[in-house]
């Protein structure tokens, strides 16, 4: 039996919250899937954040770290989204959620299959609707981003991170060698061409670009060569850093169009609709 307006989102990174943002808003009961040790560079508009912190907040919904499933309950009663850790995404099977959405951004399938819920997502390149989830939603910048797609595929990842003022590669900072990534500038502070930002070991980080240091992973993380660790923004407006990007808003859209069209066909209905019906207890 699925639960009515329950969605397990795999991953909590920053197109991630795009969509629990707009689908919690919209009333649905979410939790979040996440590493031990999530990656995410733009955390302070990530609720994988939680993972660290214990509690977060992405613009004006609140998110907090669970040790168990038996704490979803309380933690929705609060408002407050739930974030488990749990790589292997094991809640889909035991909490049944109509909906999933595999927001993992790992470019392939790691596990997400068409029968897991009456709804089921994948976004960006790795899944082909139809075949593995029922909608792909697009994540590549350009104009088909945030499109729904019901059959094939997204396009296939560029490698090429998208332009901001004229600058793509030059704003990433990447890892110089593997090692531990060390605390240095924070997250909103502005930063120069040239400017040692952080360290990997007793490797310096420097900026390629000047603005404000939009995104950087959790000092302590181990890292690789070349790895993406941070990210500059040239437009330098510091409250960019602390607000969903337009990119997460219009993939955010594209789950919630997915969610309610994919809801209202025919061949869900009455049997889905009573399939949906909340269970007492988590």
């Amino acid at each position: 039996m699925f639960q009515r307006e329950v969605v397990v989102v795999k991953g909590a990174g920053d197109l991630a919250s795009g969509v629990i943002l707009r689908l919690h808003r919209a009333g649905f009961r979410i939790v979040a899937t996440e590493l031990e040790q999530p990656t995410t560079v733009r955390r302070t508009v990530a609720f994988s954040e939680a993972v660290y912190s214990g509690e977060t907040a992405v613009e004006d919904v609140r998110a907090r770290r669970i040790a168990h499933r038996e704490e979803i309950p309380q933690t929705w009663s609060e408002d407050i989204v739930p974030v488990l850790v749990d790589p292997g995404s094991e809640i889909v099977r035991t909490l049944r959620p109509a909906i999933v959405v595999d927001a993992i951004m790992a470019k392939r399938n790691l596990g997400t299959h068409l029968l897991d819920a009456l709804v089921v997502i994948g976004l960006g390149p790795g899944f082909t609707a139809g075949v593995d989830v029922h909608a792909v939603v697009e994540t590549n910048r350009g104009h088909y981003l945030g499109r729904v797609l019901w059959q094939g595929s997204a396009e296939p990842n560029t490698g090429v991170p998208g332009e901001i003022n004229g600058q793509s590669t030059e704003r990433l900072l990447r890892a110089p060698c593997s090692g531990v990534l060390q605390s240095g500038k924070v997250i909103g502070d502005r930063v120069e061409a040239g400017e040692v930002v952080s360290c990997v070991g007793d490797k310096p980080v420097k900026a390629g670009v000047s603005g404000v240091l939009r995104g950087m992973l959790h000092p302590g993380l181990p890292v690789h060569p070349e790895m993406k660790i941070g990210d500059v923004d040239p437009r330098a407006t510091r409250a960019h850093c602390f607000t969903v990007s337009d990119k997460s808003l219009a993939v955010g859209g594209g789950v919630l169009e997915a969610v309610l069209y994919r809801l209202r066909q025919p061949h869900l209905t009455p049997h889905a609709v009573r399939s949906m019906q909340p269970a007492k207890t988590c």
